[in-house]
């Protein structure tokens, strides 16, 4: 950076702030960015208020269920019965209900799917399954049977109506506002082999392990922003539900144990005089999980396959949904959580096959689970939080109280460290979920970002509680950077709908995520941010928000105008890309004799540095005046570069003429440098830059978003320093995800160069994981076994 001297004069300070202006490009939509949302947020009402807060006459609809349900082995088949007590809180008279049939997704003739796209045909051949697939001729009928419908007041059949995964029940007259219906639905269907219902088959010991979701009729919301919320169930958009007790019965072989919402009715009548005692033991433990059924007693049960039926009774209040997994195979651990004083159980099943991964992190990842996001939002009200091992090696679901989550160990026992983090940031992602959306109830048909997102922005703080080491996948910013690079056309905003979003992972889990890190790290700060968090979550627990009333409460209890960031992060697809153009250095030029000479001076012996005078040196072997001192006279010894008497009084004399306070700007030797900033990417975001002096010291410097507020293009900054800067860099901390580092430093730093391998062409075999290697080398392999 080339060093440029100022002139101390009376317009010296507008001559810096005129520095930091920039004429405005002429397509300049700064003043678009930092308007208010307007128009794009829904007018408050007497039900949602312009804070973000719930109305005063907010209300919401509910629903109580005593279901009894049999799962019948031999077929994998549901039947059910139902008994719906339907309570119209609304101030409109309902002539119908609607109830989401979901088990509908997966006739044949679905619309979801023949509305999704088919990847081809695969010329190398194809398994019978994808084929059928694509014949849409699945081996079975699955969807609902739905047997009789009736008022249970009159003992009347009731009209009903099936428009693929909803079903509209005219009732016998309109439910007027404050009255309530009593009706049943008798109904089965056969479990499909995958979805978010499904069942596992172990052919080892010839059993089955059921995860049982979306499996009775359910009310679907009838709300103050849709009325009836009845979009038809694609796969990707997931539930819009409402709160009610749950009273549930669910018959099963003898030999079967059940997970399920809420908590065990009748344990006396269904577990042993030991699972008893080891019950006893497991809520009087608070740090290590106690085994309810040990891997040994679960190896028995799956080989003894007992006749019979056994019916567990379980009861859920104020939740969302009921979901139960059923199987022989499953080990069973619990403990107790103090949870500033409440208490609720933390438990695990999962088979052989997980251990000894399940065994020692599954139980206490959900007893963290509930602290550490509890800590952020609202105590877990729940008395039970469940994790059951799915079967599969990765991914997971959630319902209240309990979730179904992948993560196996390989068959010698040994996991990878990938297995190992995946598995347990799946636990703490889909327990997590009892959050949000099952407390905090969101939409999730519309706004998958409003459960996903936040909750990936919880999982992310509790991972990094966890282990400072965790490899989280979500939260810091530069994870959400390659989504940001692709084209803009394979993007959608984060405001779009469930079933419209291209790419899911990154839209609905990561983008939102990083935004909230954004907000908490950058500009908000941790305390506003966690304040206002909290707030939404404390507002809105048991009820249903929208985006409006997420982004209006966050803005309301930090007092942050953040309209610009909900904009430009959850309107548009833009992305960050700050460009450090160039940085000019000014100093003040004191105008004193002795520094202005000594300047003359280095730059007159720079420029005699030429190639010419070095091979003179040598060439040159005398010159006259060195050979004859007698052609020396006085400016041999003349020292042009000293100040002469006249110029010091004349400077003492300017001194004089100034105040103590200009005096000491004067000849404070600062620096100030002028950097010229673009915003290429066009998403606005605060400037971060970093300085590093040469004494080997560096100072941040960090500006708000509102600094493009007049160009939103290109901004010159001043920024003042003691001492000599050799580096400048923008984001130095990777906050802003920003898409190009390349251009974020001044001078430009030469970029890594591209690492490539040469290699012999091989037969590829899977390398064995850390834990095998070890076991290889020493015979010896750590962690707890479960049993």
């Amino acid at each position: 950076m080339k060093k440029r001297f100022l002139t101390l004069s009376l317009g010296l300070c507008t001559h810096l702030a005129l520095l930091a202006q920039n004429p405005a490009a002429p397509t300049y939509q700064s003043n678009t960015r930092f308007e208010q949302l307007g128009t794009l947020l829904p007018t408050p009402t007497n039900t949602r208020s312009a804070s973000g807060a719930p109305g005063k006459a907010y209300w919401q609809q509910r629903a109580d269920y005593d279901i009894k349900v049999e799962l019948d082995d031999e077929q994998q088949k549901i039947t059910g019965t139902e008994t719906v007590t339907y309570h119209n809180d609304s101030p409109d008279a309902l002539p119908y209900i609607w109830l989401q049939v979901e088990q509908n997704r997966f006739r044949a003739d679905a619309a979801a799917g023949k509305a999704s796209m088919s990847s081809g045909i695969n010329p190398e051949g194809m398994s019978t399954a994808e084929l059928a697939r694509l014949a849409n001729t699945p081996a079975k009928a699955y969807g609902y049977n739905i047997h009789s419908v009736k008022d249970v007041t009159r003992g009347k059949d009731l009209k009903f109506t099936v428009n693929e995964t909803m079903m509209r029940v005219d009732l016998a007259q309109p439910l007027k506002p404050g009255e309530k219906v009593v009706f049943s639905v008798d109904w089965d269907f056969l479990v499909p082999p995958q979805g978010r219902c499904n069942y596992k088959y172990y052919p080892a010991d010839g059993n089955y392990a059921y995860y049982i979701a979306q499996w009775f009729p359910r009310l679907a919301a009838y709300d103050d922003v849709d009325g009836w919320k009845h979009k038809q169930f694609m796969g990707a958009g997931e539930f819009t539900l409402i709160f009610g007790n749950y009273k549930v019965a669910i018959t099963v072989p003898a030999g079967h144990v059940v997970a399920a919402t809420g908590e065990l009715q009748n344990s006396k009548e269904i577990l042993t005089a030991t699972q008893q005692k080891r019950w006893q033991e497991a809520k009087n433990s608070y740090k290590t999980p106690v085994l309810m059924i040990t891997q040994e007693e679960a190896i028995a049960a799956s080989k003894n396959k007992t006749t019979g039926k056994k019916t567990w009774i379980y009861k859920a209040d104020n939740v969302r949904d009921f979901t139960f997994a059923s199987s022989r195979r499953f080990i069973w651990d619990a403990m107790n959580v103090d949870l500033n004083g409440k208490k609720s159980m933390a438990m695990s099943y999962y088979p052989k096959e997980g251990n000894p991964l399940w065994g020692q992190y599954s139980t206490q990842a959900v007893a963290h689970t509930l602290r550490s996001y509890g800590a952020r939002t609202i105590p877990y009200p729940y008395p039970v939080a469940i994790s059951v091992n799915s079967g599969s090696p990765g991914g997971g679901m959630e319902y209240p109280m309990i979730s179904f989550n992948g993560g196996l160990a390989e068959a010698d026992g040994t996991y990878s460290e990938r297995t190992k983090y995946s598995t347990i940031g799946v636990i703490i992602h889909e327990v997590g979920h009892n959050f949000f959306p099952m407390i905090v109830n969101s939409d999730e048909r519309q706004w998958a970002w409003m459960d996903e997102g936040l909750n990936s922005f919880c999982q992310y703080l509790a991972e990094q509680e966890w282990d400072r080491d965790f490899p989280s996948s979500y939260g810091e910013p530069q994870k959400i950077v390659p989504y940001m690079q692709s084209a803009a056309h394979t993007q959608v905003p984060i405001m779009t709908s469930s079933d419209n979003i291209m790419q899911y992972g990154p839209n609905a889990y990561s983008k939102p995520a990083a935004g909230l890190n954004i907000l908490r790290e950058t500009i908000m700060g941790r305390e506003l941010f966690d304040y206002a968090f909290q707030e939404y979550a404390r507002r809105w627990a048991f009820k249903s928000p929208t985006p409006a009333d997420f982004f209006r409460t966050m803005e309301d209890a930090s007092g942050v105008d953040l309209d610009w960031f909900w904009k430009g992060w959850f309107y548009t697809v833009e992305p960050a890309d700050q460009n450090l153009a160039e940085v000019k250095w000014f100093a003040i030029d004191a105008q004193d004799p002795a520094g202005r000479k000594a300047r003359l001076k280095e730059a007159d012996e720079k420029r005699r540095q030429t190639m010419a005078v070095e091979r003179n040196k040598t060439d040159i072997k005398q010159t006259v005046v060195e050979a004859n001192p007698e052609m020396k006279d006085f400016y041999n010894t003349y020292d042009r570069y000293a100040p002469t008497e006249a110029e010091n009084k004349q400077y003492a004399d300017f001194l004089g003429t100034l105040s103590e306070e200009e005096k000491k700007l004067y000849q404070s030797g600062k620096n100030f440098y002028t950097l010229s900033i673009e915003n290429k990417g066009g998403l606005v975001m605060p400037v971060i830059v970093k300085a590093d002096y040469e004494d080997g010291t560096s100072e941040v410097f960090r500006f708000p978003a509102e600094i493009w507020r007049m160009n939103d293009k290109q901004i010159m900054k001043v920024i003042p320093t003691d001492k000599k800067v050799t580096q400048w860099t923008l984001d130095p901390y990777y906050e802003i995800a920003d898409i190009d580092t390349e251009n974020n430093a001044f001078p430009r730093q030469p970029s890594q160069p591209t690492r490539f391998q040469m290699f012999k062409q091989r037969e590829f075999k899977r390398p064995l994981n850390p834990m095998q290697e070890q076991k290889s080398s020493q015979g010896a392999i750590g962690g707890k076994s479960g049993k």
